[in-house]
C-alpha cells in the first residue's frame, strides 16, 4: 500500500488513476493545488508512516512549482533538507524559504516555466527533485555530483529516457 502518497499528489492537483496494482498518471496541461473556503494555505508535512515520507517532500515541492496555487511544505523530521530550494529559485521557481523546516511554494500554473541551468546535487533526495525540475525546465540543465542520485536510483537516465526524457550522462575529465 502507498498509504496517503497518492492522495497527497491529488491535493496538488495531479490526476492519479489506480488500475489494480498500478498507478496511471495521465498527461495534464494544468493542475490546481487544493484550496480551502476560508482562504488558508494548504500545508503538507512529513510524518512517520503511514504519513507523507520525508524523502518525498522534495519531489512534492517541485511538483507544486508548476501547479496553480500555494502550499506550505513543513519538513518536521529533519533539518536543512529544504536548502536545495535556492537551486529551484535560480531556475525561476517562486519559493519562500521560511526557515530550515518550512518553505512556501507559489505555483503559477506553468505561466512561469522553470529555466534550465547548472546545479549540483547536495544529497539523494534533493538530487532526484532537481532531476525532475530539470526535466520540466525549458532549456538544458546539467546536474553535477550525480553520484548522490545514483545511490538510490540505479540507471535512472535509462529508465526515464524510456519514458521520453532526454537525459545523457557526460564524463568530466
Amino acid at each position: 500500500s502507498l498509504g496517503i502518497i497518492p492522495d497527497t499528489f491529488r491535493r496538488l492537483g495531479v490526476q492519479i488513476e489506480e488500475q489494480g496494482d498500478d498507478l496511471f498518471i495521465p498527461r495534464q496541461e494544468h493542475y490546481n493545488i487544493e484550496t480551502f473556503i476560508d482562504g488558508t494555505i494548504m500545508t503538507i508535512a512529513d510524518a512517520p508512516w503511514p504519513g507523507v515520507t520525508p524523502d518525498l517532500i522534495s519531489v512534492l515541492l517541485v511538483v507544486a512549482t508548476q501547479a496553480q496555487g500555494s502550499v506550505l511544505f513543513h519538513q518536521k523530521m529533519f533539518e536543512s533538507r529544504l536548502f536545495f530550494v535556492d537551486k529551484l529559485i535560480d531556475m525561476g521557481a517562486q519559493i519562500i524559504l521560511c526557515d530550515p523546516h518550512r518553505a512556501v511554494v507559489v505555483g503559477h500554473d506553468n505561466s512561469r516555466p522553470l529555466r534550465g541551468g547548472r546545479m549540483s546535487s547536495p544529497d539523494i533526495r534533493a538530487g532526484i527533485a532537481l532531476l525532475i525540475a530539470a526535466m520540466s525546465a525549458q532549456g538544458t540543465s546539467r546536474i553535477d555530483n550525480i553520484s548522490q542520485i545514483d545511490r538510490g536510483y540505479e540507471n535512472i537516465e535509462e529508465r526515464l529516457n524510456a519514458l521520453g526524457a532526454k537525459i545523457s550522462r557526460v564524463d568530466i575529465c
